[in-house]
């Protein structure tokens, strides 16, 4: 199985989505508890909403396999995003319901966390990094937005209903600010739809890493409560009326984005 799903554009914006992957080997998966094998915190159908993009002249980049055997957006050095607050780990032991996701005496020793990040975490990112150089090379510049989504009430991760649509930049860091200012405008007018710029999602590790705007690499990570286009129980189904509200603001965005060139 292939650790990534490429689609390649000629325009400055990749679109990267790290975690709609559903892939487990079945040595790992014989390893996880009943309810880690349903891969619960997967990013569900986030793949299928982008997949317009790919007529937008966008590159859009998926992963295939789960998070749970590591995740593409934690710091490889297993430091946390978010100072204070409980963070999920590079190779996640607990579900977001912070349930055990392995069965007793299955949980990766460090150097299994090692090997993953080896022959998993380094292959996809050196694979991303070259799509962002080409456009780069190509352009003077690139754009990466970072495709997420949770469910909308996960207490441990934040009290309450988590607004539609979480634009993160890192407080302002990982891209130019006319280029915040244009993908929050775009959804600060989706009618319908909450949002919130740099609130409890600033962006992850990929926004982070990647958003250098000064090295003409910008930056922009997009978390969409899950019950904006589909059922949040399992299995998960796509609402299909939900689902092409959603997609024509996603569309919008992609656009502009698609179409933003830096200032002098």
């Amino acid at each position: 199985m292939e650790l990534w799903q490429l689609h390649r554009g000629d325009s400055p914006l990749v679109i990267d989505v790290p975690h709609s992957g559903t892939y487990l080997s079945d040595a790992l998966r014989s390893r996880l508890t009943a309810i880690a094998q349903t891969v619960p915190d997967t990013d569900w159908h986030v793949d299928r909403l982008y997949g317009f993009a790919k007529a937008e002249g966008a590159t859009l980049f998926c992963a295939t396999h789960s998070r749970y055997v590591v995740d593409l957006n934690r710091d490889p050095s297993g430091a946390a995003l978010y100072a204070g607050a409980d963070n999920t780990e590079l190779c996640p032991t607990r579900t977001f319901a912070d349930e055990s996701i392995y069965l007793d005496g299955e949980a990766p020793s460090q150097a299994e966390v090692s090997d993953r990040i080896a022959t998993c975490f380094a292959p996809y990112h050196a694979a991303l990094a070259a799509e962002l150089a080409r456009a780069r090379e190509r352009h003077g510049f690139a754009v990466i937005l970072d495709g997420h989504s949770i469910r909308s009430e996960v207490p441990r991760f934040f009290a309450r209903r988590l607004p539609d649509l979480n634009l993160g930049t890192a407080s302002g860091t990982s891209c130019r600010p006319e280029l915040q200012a244009c993908a929050s405008r775009l959804l600060a007018e989706a009618d319908g739809f909450t949002h919130v710029v740099n609130g409890r999602f600033k962006g992850g590790w990929i926004t982070r890493h990647y958003g250098q705007p000064e090295n003409g690499v910008h930056a922009l990570q997009l978390e969409m409560a899950q019950d904006c286009y589909m059922d949040e129980a399992p299995p998960y189904r796509l609402e299909p009326a939900r689902a092409s509200r959603l997609a024509d603001v996603l569309q919008r965005l992609v656009r502009a984005l698609t179409l933003f060139r830096p200032t002098a």
